[in-house]
Parts: C-alpha cells; structure tokens; sequence
C-alpha cells in the first residue's frame, strides 16, 4: 500500500507556523508604538490645566496665557522636518527614541523653572517636550498605517488614535487633582495682601507642578529604554533606498494639491481643537459665575471622555462609512455646535462645546490619513510637514485669545467655528485631486 505524500501538508503547517511568528512577533512593537499616542495625549492636554495655573501663578491675560500653547506648538513646527530627515537617514525607531529623550528632558526642565519662578522658562519646557512630540508622532503615524493593508489604513490608525484621548483625560486629571491647587483670590483679595504674602502666593502655585513632570519625565525615560531594547520590525518604506533629496521631495509633495489642502485642514482642525479645550474653563468662569476652577474642570476631563467615546465609536462607523464622508458630515454638525456655545454662553452653550469633543476625535487620523495617502517613499516628509501644521494650535490660540481680550469668550469662539467650515471642505472636496 502507497503512503500518501505528505510534502503539500507539511508546507503548509510550516508557513502557518512562520505566520503566526510573525503575528507574534508584531505584538510588544504595536503595544509600544500604540502606547505614544497615550504619551503624546497626556502632555498636550496638560497644557490646557497650564493655561489655568499659570494664568493665576504669573497674573496673566488671555492672551499671554495664550503662549502655552504656542510655545508647545512651534516646538512641532520647527522639529517636524528634522525629524523626517533623521528618520529618512536612520529609522522611525531612531526617531522615537531621540522624541521620548526630548520629551523627557522638558518634563525635567519644569523644576528649575519651578524654583526660578519663570514663565518664560516654564514656555522653554514646553517647547522642548513639543520637540520631542515632534518626532513621536512623525514617527507613529506613518508607522502604524505601513503596518497593514492600504485600504484598512485609515482604520488603523483611529484605532491607534483612541489611546490617544485616554491619554488627554489622564493628563486632565493629573493636573486637576495634582497642580490645581483650588486656591483663587479675586482682585481685590490680593490687592490687600502684602508683598511678601503675595509672592509666597505665586511661589506656591508656580511649585504645584515639578513633582508631577518629575514623574512624568522619569517614566518617559524608562519608555525610552524599553524601546532601545526592543526588536522592531523593518517596513517597507525602510527598506528602500530613497534617493530623493529634501527639497525634490518636498517639491513633488506640495505640487499635489490634495496634500497641500490636507496640511490646512490639519492646521484648522488643531487650531479648533485647542482653542476649544484650552479656554474651555475659561468660558465656564465667564458665563457661569462662581464656577471653581477645579468644578470647571471636570468639564474638561467630561470633554475628553466624550472625546475618547467619540473616537472609539467613529472607528467602527469608519468600516461602513467613507472616511471623508464622516469627517465633513462630524464638521458640520462641529459648526452648529459652536455656534450654539457663541449664541447661548451658559449652560446650554457649555454642554453645546463639551459635543463638539465627540465629533472631533476622528478628524486628526482621517486627515493625517487621506493627507498621506499614496505617498509612497515620500511618506516620512509628508508626515512631518502634516505634523508641522500643529502649529495652527499655536497661532488660532492666540488668535482667540486675543479676540476674547476684546469681544469676550464666547465671542471669540468664532475663530474654532470657521476652522470647522474648512474641515468640512475638506471632507467634501478639497481632499482629492482634479483627475
């Protein structure tokens, strides 16, 4: 009797077996990579807690508080391109380690600051951790959308994107329990204490926030080491020899249309985003008197939960519905939303503004996404100057600040509506080329 051949059977279990390694093989890296998104979530929605501290701590109007996010902000506007060069020359995992060390390092830099009681150094921190942000996410995205199919791409990365907003609550919830110090004069309260109690004051505000950026910095630290001692997989865009120079590159990248229309949109939709977020307690106070700072945060950690649902719930409607279709359908109802919060500041316009939360969580991936689409090995350029459009949460802050200076808060709460106007152009036109 004639044994059957077994050849085909065993072919077969040894490629499942080389499958599954490699399955395997990808968890540890996805976890570590998916885990900066948690990272770059908790220190950009610290800033929002900052703006509030450092208003009390340095006596500062909203437009001088305004330049805590600009300061976080430029720091990814000017790192994004040397970020894509260092990782067009060496690796993404090059990248990520030097932007963990940055991040570090910032964090750490909140101590001196502290004991100087200087907000410009306070403004210096920022701008390093942002560097150091800068190669994170120029790094992350592109990583996680090369690890995969095309056409899932977009899923993938809201997916990644949700650990984001864990990040943002945490970060919320740090600083209202651990810098906030609940304690607020009025005007006329500390017009009457002396010079010396007056600065004992300050002193004390200032100092609310090195023992939590200590910690923070030392975990980034450790973050970093792991990742210096963990084995990565190579993709495909590494794995070619790119003989493009920057400047060729970057010119075929902004002759694209789409691309160029996926950078303002990136710069609108930041700008909406921490302009809502980081005068949110400032609203609060304004149009509902006797609001505590600390009462008026919990709004700001409700925001990011409904940030974080949002997120969650947009990746699974992205299955069934087109990413460009969701994102100008979520700005639309954004534009209503804000409109209310300007027309009905109060209660009704805080609740109106605590919803845009829910329709902002897909709108970074799905652009950073349709933005990158198709770049092929221009892909680490293309990251890098979509990261660099961050800095519209730099420049709109401002912006708003300043409109809120002079029109009031709620006023100004037009400068994050007509960002919305753009993003849902976007989604509607602007995110493809003429054919």
């Amino acid at each position: 009797m004639q044994l059957p051949n077994l050849k085909p059977a065993k072919t077969f279990t040894i490629a499942a077996d080389m499958q599954m390694e490699k399955k395997i093989s990808y968890v540890l890296p996805l976890v570590l990579i998916i885990s900066m998104f948690f990272m770059w979530g908790m220190a950009g929605n610290l800033n929002d807690i900052l703006i509030k501290q450092f208003k009390k701590s340095f006596e500062l109007t909203d437009l001088q508080s305004g330049f805590v996010q600009s300061a976080f902000y430029m720091g990814y506007f000017l790192l994004a391109i040397p970020a894509s060069i260092v990782m067009r020359k060496y690796n993404y995992i090059t990248g990520i380690i030097i932007g963990l060390i940055l991040y570090a390092a910032g964090a750490f830099l909140f101590f001196p600051a502290a004991e100087n009681s200087s907000y410009p150094f306070f403004l210096f921190a920022l701008f390093v951790i942002a560097s150091g942000l800068a190669f994170l996410e120029t790094a992350a995205g592109p990583y996680v959308l090369a690890l995969g199919k095309p056409e899932t791409a977009t899923f993938r990365l809201n997916l990644a994107q949700s650990f984001n907003p864990i990040g943002c609550v945490t970060g919320v919830l740090v600083g209202q329990h651990f810098i906030l110090t609940g304690v607020e004069y009025t005007k006329e309260e500390l017009a009457k204490m002396s010079p010396e109690a007056l600065q004992a004051y300050y002193l004390t505000e200032a100092h609310s926030v090195q023992t939590p950026y200590l910690i923070i910095g030392a975990v980034i630290l450790l973050f970093a080491i792991i990742i210096a001692f963990t084995k990565f997989p190579t993709i495909k865009d590494e794995e070619t020899v790119n003989t493009s120079s920057t400047r060729k590159t970057l010119k075929l990248l902004l002759s694209k249309k789409s691309f160029k229309q996926s950078v303002i949109a990136q710069f609108f939709y930041v700008g909406a985003q921490v302009c809502i977020w980081s005068f949110l307690i400032r609203y609060i106070q304004d149009t509902i008197p006797g609001t505590p700072e600390k009462g008026a945060a919990n709004f700001l950690t409700i925001s990011l939960v409904v940030f974080t649902l949002g997120r969650f719930i947009g990746t699974g409607l992205l299955k069934k519905i087109k990413d460009n279709k969701l994102l100008w359908i979520y700005s639309l109802i954004n534009v209503v939303l804000t409109a209310v919060g300007i027309l009905f500041p109060g209660t009704i316009g805080l609740w109106a503004l605590v919803g845009t939360s829910f329709f902002m969580s897909i709108m970074y991936p799905t652009i950073f996404s349709l933005g990158i689409k198709d770049l092929g090995e221009h892909t680490k350029l293309g990251a890098s100057i979509l990261v660099m459009a961050i800095i519209g949460g730099a420049v709109l802050t401002l912006a708003m600040g300043r409109l809120s200076d002079v029109a009031g808060i709620a006023n100004s709460l037009l400068i994050p509506l007509l960002c919305f106007v753009f993003v849902a152009y976007y989604g509607i036109k602007g995110y493809k080329d003429k054919a």
